[in-house]
């Protein structure tokens, strides 16, 4: 089973969206959208390109990371 968005109204005057694994467990809250239009086209820019995306990693080396010194 694939995870599922979930479209919800965020307060009074927004929209949003969230990505939710096969477990229940949200992996993913979208920025707030002014209608639901956008937020649906936020959905279909997720899936086009995030889908298999390159994972960059922009973290500091962790001192267990680091080469220890000879």
């Amino acid at each position: 089973m694939s995870g599922t968005f979930e479209l919800f109204v965020n307060g009074s005057t927004s929209y949003g969206f969230r990505i939710k694994a096969p477990n229940g467990a949200i992996v993913a809250v979208s920025g707030q959208f002014p209608d639901k239009a956008s937020a649906v086209q936020g959905i279909r820019a997720v899936r086009e390109y995030a889908g298999m995306g390159l994972i960059k990693d922009l973290c500091e080396a962790s001192p267990a990371d680091r080469p220890k010194a000879a």
